[in-house]
């Protein structure tokens, strides 16, 4: 795979072999990130568990403490007194049957998460087959399904993030923008692995944390020690 001269230059600053402290990989992250744009700074972390089985899922949700750095554009499903409640708490787009027509006919995905009132599951629950696999399928686990539009919708525009397992059994997550400088977004990562160490199924078995990975937008990937978790 062709890499460019920057990327080259980046990779240069970091030893592959070596696994670094937090804060010591936080640092090399932002040196390497040379891109024109405020890069987004992500986490990947590989989990010690089989996502075939039930029992070893991992998948939950977190405000992140000093946000993500990106507005996220919120689509709320919701009727009758909700949809005001929806509209007053800063969501970008609230329906139902309308917005379900919308996205199917028009393919339209102008929108980063869905929320959705329990008692409209029922018409969101035909988008299964075009937001499942774009990980958009409002759930309870998440908090995207609930009768509290507005709490929820705060929360996502205040930088909660949903973190999952995907099939090779790693978590990819953002964790802000390389702005924000080491510290906060030590903060953020802190917090995120947190959440993922406390979301542990009761089934895994032997090392639950087997690595983790940060890496920005366009930069090389920095091993981080996951001895301490």
């Amino acid at each position: 795979m062709f890499r460019g001269k920057k990327y080259q230059d980046s990779a240069k600053l970091i030893d592959r072999s070596v696994q670094y402290d937090v804060a010591e990989a936080m640092g090399l992250v932002i040196k390497s990130a040379t891109a024109k744009f405020d890069e987004t700074v992500e986490i990947h972390i590989k989990l010690g568990v089989d996502s075939r089985h039930a029992d070893q899922q991992v998948r939950g949700a977190i405000v992140l403490p000093n946000g993500t750095g990106k507005t996220r554009r919120v689509l709320v499903f919701a009727k009758d007194a909700k949809v005001e409640e929806a509209q007053a708490a800063g969501a970008d787009y609230v329906g139902g049957m309308e917005l379900v027509e919308k996205i199917t006919k028009e393919n339209w995905f102008d929108f980063d998460v869905v929320v959705a009132t329990p008692d409209m599951m029922g018409i969101v629950g035909r988008l299964g087959k075009v937001l499942g696999p774009k990980g958009l399928m409002p759930s309870p686990k998440a908090g995207t399904v609930t009768p509290n539009v507005a709490a929820a919708i705060q929360e996502i525009k205040a930088g909660k993030i949903e973190y999952r397992l995907d099939k090779t059994n790693i978590i990819h997550c953002p964790i802000g923008k390389v702005s924000f400088g080491p510290e906060k977004l030590q903060e953020n990562f802190e917090a995120l692995i947190g959440a993922v160490i406390k979301a542990k199924p009761a089934a895994a078995k032997g090392q639950y944390i087997r690595s983790c990975v940060l890496a920005s937008t366009m930069g090389p990937g920095v091993k981080v020690s996951t001895a301490k978790y």
